[in-house]
């Protein structure tokens, strides 16, 4: 698949690469993994000189070996032996006021498992030798609770080292829309809210999906549920090793929520337990896997609180792959299979939702976009878009089918909502309807 996207990224990357032929420049690039950093900062090195480090689950002589062979292959220099990851940083940085070049360090929270004191050794050499060195030195990791730590921890040696920090996000839906075109043009709408529903924009899902050519949501489904699929254990690779030991509480919470469990009480109710808030900000906050909805207009302090999973796939991988993990280990694909398309409809009526809020917000149009419901969780209302410069606000009604939009019900709950909020009177009302035709 071709290169998609990314341009604001691109550019900031170029710009950085051009500063650090005068002085070193450190970036971080983090974000879930699958997400295409590896190939951005590929990307955006390519015709240059480039160093590319992978630190895997290695002791550190070992580590250093590779990194050597990768440095006198591509600077076809002499480098030496060593097994201190530090001196060999030093050495590099001591070529590099001579021969700039790029040094991309991929999954750098793995020299926590490696050596702890690799960062504190990092950051002294970085110090001694950034003025004088010329590196462009571009650090990626997929583990956002260990990367938040390594860098902007005030505790930590490398906090406030990097000159940026890029959080690079999925691909956006016109992205989406871009890509599926190119594979098939005569693509359904359907098509794309698959497309989006199962992969929220991550890299590597999309292209998974293109390179097998599942390019209708019928051929998706099958990839995602076949024999040996890669996305039947994606979910257990992703985060059992951000969790830890506690993973299966984590998993058992996420479940919940994406089953439709969507207020702390439910899941407590569903879970048996009587306390997990501690878990849910942990979810919220350090991981940063689910996030808080509230009715628009309501207070950062209201408990009108409703939970949702903020990656796409991981929203369908615990509705449809963890939940019926006992089917899939006893060889009953089809029936999960069966199940997914028997559940589509409902599933991607949310996502549909979803889709649109994604939409408007990408536009850059409104200064405020949400949805609305009231104490007893009634009156919904899927879509509201302010914009306070004109004081105008769009409240939609979504649906999958457009024939069942019923203006009457969304103009009785647009006046209900009035009763309750009366900053909308402030607002000029456009009522409408968003479905699979509008995307």
């Amino acid at each position: 698949m071709k290169f998609y996207d990314r341009e604001e990224e691109q550019e900031l990357l170029e710009n950085i690469r051009a500063v650090s032929l005068q002085e070193s420049q450190m970036t971080v690039l983090f974000g879930r993994r699958r997400i295409g950093k590896t190939q951005l900062a590929l990307q955006c090195t390519a015709g240059s000189l480039t160093l590319y480090f992978f630190v895997a689950r290695k002791a550190e002589t070992l580590l250093c070996q590779d990194f050597v062979d990768e440095a006198e292959s591509k600077l076809g220099l002499p480098i030496g032996n060593y097994t201190s990851f530090a001196k060999l940083f030093r050495h590099l940085l001591i070529i590099s006021r001579e021969r700039p070049f790029n040094l991309i360090i991929d999954e750098f929270q793995d020299f926590q498992r490696t050596n702890p004191s690799i960062f504190s050794e990092i950051q002294r050499e970085w110090d001694l030798n950034k003025g004088t060195s010329k590196m462009n030195l571009i650090v990626s990791g997929s583990i956002y609770s260990l990367m938040h730590q390594i860098f902007e921890d005030r505790k930590e040696p490398l906090f406030s080292r990097a000159g940026q920090m890029i959080h690079l996000k999925p691909f956006k839906v016109e992205v989406l829309k871009e890509i599926l075109a190119d594979h098939n043009p005569s693509y359904r709408a359907d098509d794309l809210l698959a497309l989006y529903a199962f992969t929220g924009g991550v890299a590597w899902y999309v292209n998974l999906f293109m390179t097998n050519k599942a390019y209708t949501k019928d051929k998706m489904i099958s990839l995602l549920t076949r024999p040996n699929s890669p996305f039947l254990n994606e979910g257990k690779n992703l985060l059992i090793e951000e969790f830890g030991p506690d993973y299966s509480i984590y998993f058992s919470i996420l479940e919940c929520i994406a089953g439709g469990d969507y207020t702390r009480g439910e899941i407590e109710n569903r879970l048996g337990k009587a306390e997990i808030g501690g878990y849910l900000a942990k979810l919220e906050k350090y991981y940063s896997l689910i996030s808080k909805k509230r009715p628009i207009f309501s207070k950062e302090s209201s408990k009108q609180v409703r939970y949702c999973i903020a990656d796409n796939f991981l929203t369908f991988w615990f509705r449809f792959i963890y939940r019926y993990q006992g089917y899939i280990e006893s060889g009953a694909l089809k029936l999960v299979e069966n199940i997914v398309r028997r559940d589509y409809d409902v599933f991607s009526g949310s996502m549909l939702e979803r889709y649109f809020r994604d939409k408007f917000m990408q536009s850059g149009l409104y200064t405020d976009i949400g949805m609305y419901w009231n104490r007893k969780g009634e009156n919904e209302i899927d879509l509201i878009t302010l914009n306070d410069l004109d004081k105008t606000a769009d409240i939609y009604e979504i649906k999958r089918d457009e024939s069942r939009y019923s203006i009457t019900k969304l103009e009785e709950k647009v006046a209900n909502l009035l009763e309750a909020e009366k900053e909308l009177k402030k607002y000029s009302l456009n009522l409408g309807k968003l479905s699979l035709q509008d995307m």
